[in-house]
């Protein structure tokens, strides 16, 4: 991560990076927010946070913005490799469930599934 500095009592560093003190709630999490237009407003009721809070974070990213933005896109970065890393992992094990017999006692479900199946593909 990159060496931010805290101006305000609202925002500490944690190992989840800058999040709003006494909360779980990170600066990138309000960060997505605003990038999607929500306005600032929305993004404190959801969250609820003070307007305390939020004036402090919009001052923060104002303030600080091009390292902000940098720190975001690595934890954006991050998130993405994350996402693809399970994806593909599950993709792995549903593919090998898929190939395995039902377990005992649930053929006549499996059966009865099946069928259903491949009445609604007929249609």
């Amino acid at each position: 991560m990159l060496e931010t500095h805290t101006t305000t009592a609202t925002l500490v560093r944690t190992e989840r990076g800058l999040t709003l003190a006494g909360t779980r709630i990170t600066l990138y999490d309000i960060l997505t927010y605003l990038k999607a237009d929500w306005p600032p407003q929305l993004i404190q009721h959801w969250l609820n946070l003070t307007a305390q809070q939020m004036s402090d974070v919009l001052a923060y990213i104002t303030t600080y913005s091009e390292t902000v933005e940098a720190e975001y896109q690595q934890v954006v970065q991050r998130a993405e490799e994350n996402r693809r890393y399970w994806e593909e992992r599950n993709q792995e094990r549903l593919t090998r469930r898929a190939h395995e017999p039902p377990k005992p006692g649930l053929e006549a479900v499996y059966a009865k599934l099946q069928a259903r199946k491949a009445s609604r593909d007929r249609q």
